[in-house]
């Protein structure tokens, strides 16, 4: 029988989980504002771990927040190995997740295809291409 997960993506999980925990309610730092951690890659070793995070204020709070990150590194580290039973605790390396602000991107590009066909649409039927926006009525 196939495992689901391996013991390595268990590991992961449970480091992003106690790593958002500890940012939320331990880490002091006035830079670390709104961050979330999306996703947590680890060696197979366990020596490094991949943090990837991503904020509500966009890109341009980055370099700061990605500082204030690499500063509590070393507190996030010991807290980790207090929390988890691992041979070795990870060293944590951050990385800014764009995935979340091109999948906005993506949508919008997506949601002004389908308005366009629409129009060129209505167009090619004689009709109104602002009229196509409305709903009718129930």
């Amino acid at each position: 029988m196939v495992k689901a997960f391996s013991r390595g993506d268990r590991v992961a999980e449970q480091i992003r989980r106690e790593l958002a925990e500890l940012i939320r309610m331990e880490v002091k730092d006035p830079r670390i504002g709104f961050v979330t951690i999306t996703s947590v890659e680890v060696t197979p070793d366990y020596a490094h771990a991949k943090v990837y995070f991503t904020t509500i204020e966009g890109e341009r709070a980055v370099p700061e927040l990605a500082q204030g990150l690499r500063r509590a590194s070393g507190f996030l580290r010991r807290e980790l190995g207090r929390r988890i039973r691992i041979h070795t605790t990870p060293d944590l390396h951050w990385v800014y997740d764009r995935s979340i602000e091109r999948g906005a991107q993506l949508s919008a590009l997506i949601d002004e295809a389908v308005r366009s066909d629409a129009a060129h649409a209505g167009e090619a039927q004689g009709e109104d291409p602002a009229a196509s926006d409305e709903k009718p009525a129930q």
